[in-house]
């Protein structure tokens, strides 16, 4: 019988940037504080990313604009999202999972499912190595992670998010009953707000309901999701943990986020970002690329992806930038995102490009200058040490 875990961080952002705080010197630990991560707070479009417990508990709830929640809590701190941090700690998280296990799928930058059924006979019973693993996050990285461990991905995630934060719980065939039946339909893992408000209307109200409710008499309110949804609600799911591969001909790289992106100039600043980071690498390795793609994944889970083959092979932050935002454009069809990556391959050691009548040489010369310039100085004291204007200026400046 499969035994699937999944893994999440209890409170990511908030407890990231905490730790990030701490280990520069600022004398409060955010979490125990009226505190709030929250992005582009000089925008009405400001929301709130993440939320402190006591926070919380005057009212302020994930996602609403920042202008709302200090009217709840006049005290509250604003802190802005720290990305490049948040990547770290992400990737540290993996790392040390991948130490146990290959078989992870990466479902957003704080959460994870693994496979543990082919390891089992290497680390024993399961509760015992999800307290394990549990406990050596904490240790070696300083943050708490609810850890929910059951016979498939679906009925996983649903243990994760029983009680947190700091546990461990479990969800296997024999607890259906008792643990997630009983449960309000809403909290079915795939169930979004706009289902839950039809099945409610339908005078479905519990996930018990729900798995005993007929697929001919929902097909007509859900058509080809009804099927899905009564296999939910009894614990029925035959999705494989899905490894993602590196292309070995291409560089990428993805940003996996805690909260649903809604706004494109949120996209265009990750996709920015995104671009740096991979035209860096490319041009360490002294490569272009002749292929950009830009590669979504919506809140339920629906990946998508669009490339374009251009003229030039190009290596330039910039050019890569402009290139994803036509893209993504093409591409997003305004669902709320979890994930935007960009990739580049078709890759090669050589960098012709042909300039125009209405070109200089001289200007290119100079701005692949730059580039390197900028890299070396990113290389040695890190990715934040200097941006270029275009992403300083969408910073929020804060001081600690």
């Amino acid at each position: 019988m499969r035994i699937i875990m999944h893994i999440d961080v209890n409170n990511a952002f908030l407890s990231w940037n905490a730790l990030y705080l701490l280990k520069n010197g600022f004398k409060k630990d955010i979490r125990n504080s009226y505190a709030v991560i929250g992005a582009d707070e000089k925008s009405r479009h400001g929301i709130v990313l993440a939320k402190s417990i006591p926070a919380k508990k005057k009212g302020v709830v994930t996602a609403e604009p920042i202008y709302m929640a200090k009217k709840k809590c006049p005290n509250l701190e604003v802190y802005p999202p720290n990305y490049f941090w948040y990547k770290e700690m992400s990737n540290k998280m993996f790392e040390l999972i991948r130490s146990y296990t290959p078989d992870i799928e990466i479902m957003s930058i704080d959460e994870c499912f693994i496979d543990y059924t082919k390891v089992k006979h290497l680390y024993g019973d399961e509760i015992k190595f999800a307290y394990k693993i549990q406990k050596e996050i904490y240790d070696k990285l300083g943050f708490t992670v609810n850890v929910g461990v059951a016979n498939c991905k679906l009925c996983a995630k649903m243990a994760s998010d029983f009680s947190k934060p700091y546990k461990v719980h479990t969800l296997f065939e024999n607890e259906l009953e008792t643990k997630m039946k009983p449960l309000p339909v809403d909290e079915l893992f795939f169930v979004g707000k706009k289902t839950a408000e039809k099945l409610h209307n339908l005078n479905i109200h519990t996930i018990k309901q729900l798995s005993e409710a007929d697929s001919n008499y929902l097909y007509k309110y859900f058509k080809n999701q009804a099927i899905k949804l009564i296999e939910s609600a009894n614990g029925i799911d035959n999705s494989e943990v899905e490894t993602e591969k590196t292309a070995s001909k291409g560089i990428s790289n993805s940003t996996t986020l805690s909260y649903n992106l809604v706004y494109k100039e949120q996209a265009y600043e990750v996709l920015e970002e995104i671009s740096d980071n991979i035209t860096r690498q490319l041009r360490k390795e002294k490569r272009y690329a002749n292929t950009v793609g830009v590669n979504v994944k919506d809140r339920f889970f629906k990946s998508s992806s669009h490339q374009i083959k251009l003229k030039n092979p190009v290596n330039k932050t910039s050019e890569v930038f402009e290139t994803a935002k036509k893209l993504f454009d093409e591409l997003w069809d305004e669902t709320p995102l979890r994930l935007i990556g960009v990739s580049l391959t078709d890759l090669t050691d050589v960098g012709l490009y042909q300039v125009s009548l209405f070109e200089d040489a001289k200007d290119l010369d100079k701005a692949n200058e730059l580039e390197n310039v900028l890299d070396e100085i990113k290389n040695k004291y890190g990715v934040k040490s200097i941006n270029k204007a275009s992403l300083a200026s969408k910073k929020i400046n804060k001081k600690y």
